[in-house]
């Protein structure tokens, strides 16, 4: 069994599904789709949010037990476990063996979490772009490439790899 660790940002997209089985079509033995996908924290969400807008003198306390950021959190994990099951779902239809998880864990370390437990042969990371993060190489595979010992590929989300590489769709061409 060929098993690959895919971290995914958002739900996988009909063009990032074909893209990711287009990459093992040549491998002869069977391939296995491990998805891990972060789930953002309600609590610690509200909290940067509302520092941003007015500063940390006017930021509440919000209390992680609240019954307000409890609701927030289960419309955030419901949102989060139907991307996750579309994105299976997607890959299921192409006839892949895959898993699934949610994870509120560190991205990276969840994948590299993942990576061992399944004894995985390579690690995909797709993401929309993050100039910023990129550039200054604290994106998501930036650090599993430096944490992993599996090769690691960056796709960006709802690009064709021919986009990506003419720089012709949202990616970055060039600083």
């Amino acid at each position: 069994m060929y098993n690959v660790a895919l971290l995914i940002e958002h739900q996988l997209t009909d063009v990032d599904a074909d893209q990711i089985v287009g990459l093992h079509e040549a491998i002869d033995e069977p391939v296995r789709y491990h998805l891990v996908m972060p789930v953002e924290d309600a609590a610690g969400q509200l909290t940067t949010s509302l520092g941003a807008l007015g500063g940390p003198e006017l930021v509440p306390v919000v209390s992680p037990d609240s019954s307000e950021v409890e609701m927030i959190q289960e419309s955030i994990d419901h949102t989060a476990q139907t991307e996750l099951d579309a994105s299976v779902a997607l890959l299921q239809g192409r006839r892949q063996q895959t898993t699934a998880q949610l994870t509120r864990d560190d991205p990276v370390r969840a994948l590299a979490s993942l990576i061992k437990k399944v004894d995985g042969n390579e690690a995909i990371i797709l993401t929309e772009p993050h100039v910023v993060s990129e550039f200054f190489h604290l994106d998501w595979t930036s650090r599993s490439r430096r944490k992993l010992e599996v090769p690691c590929l960056h796709l960006l989300e709802h690009e064709t790899l021919d986009e990506q590489s003419a720089g012709a769709g949202e990616g970055v061409d060039g600083m």
